[in-house]
């Protein structure tokens, strides 16, 4: 047999390659030596086994073999274990065989692997003598959950930490021995003898030191807690500081850990975007930097300017912000968080990469500190002999050299941290007398006159009734001040609007809305910018700004530019929404809100990027049918999913077919939703399953939550209206549609198409739309019949206005509608191409290459028709309830409509001038 000596080195050189490595740590760590020097076979054992990572298999195979009868033979073994760990990872890391990521999971390893061996061992002898706790309530098994809180819950563990830990049990009652505790008394004696048997030092050494200052009361409380009592406290007692803490809280044993995670997460994670965490955490760094410098601890590069803390602190606050809405955010491990606050571009790619290049080096850096004694330290050395060691072990040439590269990374850590945390606070503003109240109405209405506001007077008094309004005087002081800081940006941004009095008066609408809720105004706050953007949205439409006023999550969407006006990435929005209704899988109220967040975001980029005139109108109509249809998807694959007692596993055969605007992909920011339902199942059952899912979707599309309403719809074009079948079967509608069915319903059906659900449904829809379409018509019947329909909706539809109403007057946006639908209902039975679902201009377009109608004036009908829909359009951001605009302004549309509608119809038709 041929041996490859290339690929697998000799037991020679592996052997050199141990002893260079062994003394190069002996020569970089004196705790090395020392261990290698008392304990021979220590260093014997790193012959066979440096060339791999000690990981946790291992470890619990070396307690494993050992018998372990009492808590002397179990402290005896644990500190064997740590001396055995601590040796390989510290040569395999100075020789360059393991990085950051090997280091820190291996020591989380051999906590996490000696709390759970100590912890069942201790549990066993102490259930021996008093016998196992049960539930008082559930007479349900209880055991110990032992929470890793810190570095040790994030899975980054340094080599020489402190392990922070809570000690938890679900239930109070009592054990089942002769020898009876209370469970509390139970946990509490099993927490202290874990505690010693980590963190006693002996002959042998210690595991860990244990730290519980973490628990609940702090050293005060009692050192465990039931789940209810931890409930309680983290509700009504439990503080800022303490959400940052259980960011990284993780159960290291214990059955019911997911109940306890369950528990502990609408503490930590809120359920809206949370930005009073910036000031919280803006003031915990405060006093850890005047601590920092009170002991003269620049020098330390955990907690010194530009250490390991701030970073861990601009990914904590995100994840405090945003956590409670973004499941990915929750990720316990910094590094990981960073990479995730890059990939959803909360931090710009720069800022990622340096601040994880930093991270990676302090910690580092941090470990080679360590391992010179073993001592839990992250300060720099001032001893010479020392500080040349660590630059050595750092793999610089001096130590000059090793604080050159530390100094760059801190000073960009610094630069990052400062940005994130800058205080949004305005300081003095200019106007801050004038809401104040502190100047006379006189100078202050001269102050807003010169800054271009119309009506100074009734702004003074709308401002002095703000300010001395109940609702401000009830707000909590934080919330008042906060308000106090906002208001003089606010009629300063107003100022710069088009229209002044009326921005102002939005926007001041916009802070009563929210003045309640302290996320928003730390928002605004946080983000003064925003305020422009805010102010711009005001000036620019009245509907927008009513509906971020609805809405105000949505002023989070203010706060990028770039990402507010970047294209829609429809795949990508999709692949969002999923994961977001994945994680509130089981949760229905969290997912319909979860769409309803998702709809609203999406409908603001659109008009923000509408107002910005970035989109045609044509493509903002085709974004917003985008919209709708995968809202539509996805709710019927949520509501099939959840409906109980369904006849089938599989797929529903079901499908949803849109109607007018959505048919046609003419949506608008509020236009209803015509739907109908329709399925093909032969099953007994599907038609009474099928009417219940079809009652579920409407009922999650129309339903008003806590985040408003996903769309109104309108059923009534099924077969019979609103006293026909909620749902259809598709040969019963087929059966419809082609015998019983009005002229009405079948110029709805030229604007129709499939939109979500069950595809071989959807094609059989399409398939009967064209032949329905295509039947041969009797046409002088079909101009009387749509005339007719013509005259009733013109009737429907009074104007005493004396404006000309865009949609409904003759001439309008309807009687262009009702030419196509003539032109597509009577020629299609040969003129296929007249069945597209094109829209109304094109099918404009196909009619004149087809010489159904003039070129010329099919030309003219469309640019009218297209500058119909844009002002009906603009009207609606404006806030009007009628597109209806001055006489005159659309006289030459108006005429060119009404002469097609003459050649279509040979008759002026009812309402039409003479």
């Amino acid at each position: 047999m041929t041996v490859n000596t290339k690929s697998r080195p000799d037991a020679a050189g592996a052997a050199r390659q141990e002893t260079l490595a062994a003394e190069r740590a002996a020569r970089l760590s004196r705790y090395a030596r020392n261990l290698m020097a008392a304990e021979p076979e220590l260093r014997q054992d790193l012959e066979s086994s440096l060339a791999r990572p000690f990981d946790a298999g291992e470890m619990e195979s070396v307690l494993l073999a050992t018998p372990v009868a009492d808590e002397a033979a179990l402290s005896a073994v644990l500190r064997h274990l740590r001396k055995r760990v601590m040796l390989r990872v510290i040569v395999r890391d100075l020789s360059g065989l393991a990085d950051l990521a090997e280091v820190m999971a291996t020591v989380t390893a051999l906590a996490e692997t000696a709390i759970r061996f100590a912890a069942s061992r201790l549990a066993a002898w102490m259930e021996a003598q008093h016998g196992s706790p049960a539930g008082a309530e559930s007479a349900a098994p209880q055991e110990l959950l032992v929470v890793g809180m810190g570095k040790l819950g994030g899975g980054e563990l340094n080599v020489s930490s402190d392990v922070d830990l809570i000690f938890v049990y679900p239930e109070d009652g009592e054990t089942t021995g002769r020898r009876a505790l209370s469970n509390h008394e139970f946990f509490v004696r099993l927490g202290r003898k874990l505690i010693a048997s980590l963190n006693d030092l002996t002959s042998e050494g210690f595991v860990f030191r244990v730290d519980m200052r973490l628990r609940p009361h702090g050293e005060s409380g009692p050192l465990a807690v039931s789940f209810p009592m931890l409930e309680e406290y983290l509700l009504t007692q439990g503080r800022e500081w303490e959400r940052y803490a259980w960011i990284k809280g993780r159960p290291l044993c214990g059955s019911r850990a997911r109940e306890l995670s369950e528990l502990v997460r609408p503490f930590v994670f809120r359920k809206y975007l949370d930005f009073g965490a910036y000031a919280s955490l803006r003031n915990l760094h405060a006093q850890i930097r005047q601590e920092v410098r009170r002991r003269e601890m620049e020098d330390n590069i955990k907690l010194g300017p530009g250490g390991i803390r701030e970073i861990e602190f601009i990914a904590q606050v995100f994840q405090l912000i945003r956590g409670g809405r973004d499941s990915t955010l929750r990720a316990r491990p910094t590094l990981a968080v960073l990479k995730r606050l890059g990939e959803l571009k909360l931090l710009p790619r720069e800022a990622v990469a340096e601040l994880t290049e930093a991270y990676v080096f302090l910690r580092n850096l941090e470990h080679r500190l360590q391992y010179l004694d073993d001592r839990q330290t992250q300060s720099l050395p001032g001893d010479a002999g020392d500080r040349a060691l660590v630059a050595e072990a750092m793999g610089f040439p001096s130590y000059q050299a090793l604080r050159t590269e530390l100094d760059i990374h801190r000073s960009r850590v610094t630069r990052h941290f400062e940005q994130v945390f800058a205080t949004g606070g305005q300081g003095d503003h200019d106007l801050a007398d004038l809401w104040a109240d502190e100047i006379d109405r006189a100078e202050a209405s001269a102050r807003l006159a010169t800054m271009g506001f119309a009506h100074p007077e009734e702004i003074c008094e709308r401002l002095q009734q703000m300010r001395h309004g109940v609702r401000y005087r009830q707000l909590p002081r934080q919330s008042q001040e906060r308000m106090d800081t906002l208001v003089p940006p606010v009629i300063q941004a107003a100022a710069h609007g088009a229209n002044p009095d009326a921005t102002l008066e939005r926007m001041l609408q916009l802070l009563e809305a929210i003045n309640r809720r302290a996320s928003y105004l730390a928002l605004l706050q946080e983000y003064p910018q925003a305020l422009d953007r805010v102010a711009k949205l005001a000036s620019a439409s009245q509907w927008a700004f009513e509906y971020l006023t609805q809405h105000p999550i949505l002023l989070d969407e203010l706060l990028d530019p770039r990402e507010l006006h970047a294209p829609p990435d429809w795949s990508e929005f999709r692949l969002q929404l999923e994961s977001q209704l994945a994680d509130a899988a089981g949760d229905t109220e969290r997912q319909m809100d979860v769409l309803r967040h998702f709809h609203h975001s999406k409908v603001f980029r659109l008009v923000a990027m509408d107002l910005e005139g970035l989109l045609p109108l044509e493509t903002l109509s085709d974004h917003l049918s985008f919209l709708a249809d995968l809202v539509l998807s996805e709710v019927l694959k949520l509501c099939w999913g959840a409906l109980r007692n369904r006849h089938q596993e599989g797929p529903p055969r079901f499908a949803i077919a849109g109607y007018g605007k959505l048919g046609g992909k003419e949506l608008g920011y509020a236009t209803d939703l015509d739907i109908i339902f329709l399925y093909d199942d032969p099953h007994p059952d599907a038609a009474e399953v099928y009417a219940r899912l079809g009652q579920r979707i409407n009922s999650w599309l129309t339903s008003y939550t806590a985040a408003g309403v996903l769309y109104e719809t309108d059923l009534r074009l099924r077969p019979d209206g609103a006293s026909g079948l909620l749902v259809s079967p598709l040969a019963a509608f087929t059966d419809y549609q082609r015998h019983h069915a009005w002229v009405w319903e079948h110029q709805a059906l030229t604007r129709a198409r499939f939109v979500a659900g069950e595809p071989e449904v959807g094609a059989a829809f399409e398939a009967l739309r064209r032949e329905v379409l295509c039947q041969t018509r009797d046409l002088p019947k079909l101009r009387e019949e749509i005339q007719a329909m013509r005259a009733k909706m013109l009737e429907a539809h009074p104007n005493p206005s004396g404006l000309f109403d865009v949609k409904h007057d003759r001439g309008g946006i309807i009687d262009v509608e009702f030419i196509v639908q003539y032109l597509v209902l009577g020629f299609s039975s040969v003129h296929l191409e007249l069945t597209a679902n094109a829209g109304n201009i094109a099918l404009l377009k196909t009619a004149a290459e087809l010489a159904l109608i003039p070129a010329d004036l099919a030309e003219e009908v469309r640019n009218g028709y297209r500058e119909y829909r844009r002002t009906q359009h603009r009207l609606r951001l404006s806030g009007e309830q009628y597109a209806r605009v001055e006489p005159g302004t659309f006289d030459a549309t108006i005429r060119a409509v009404l002469r097609l509608w003459l050649l279509a119809f040979g008759a002026p038709g009812a309402g039409a001038p003479v």
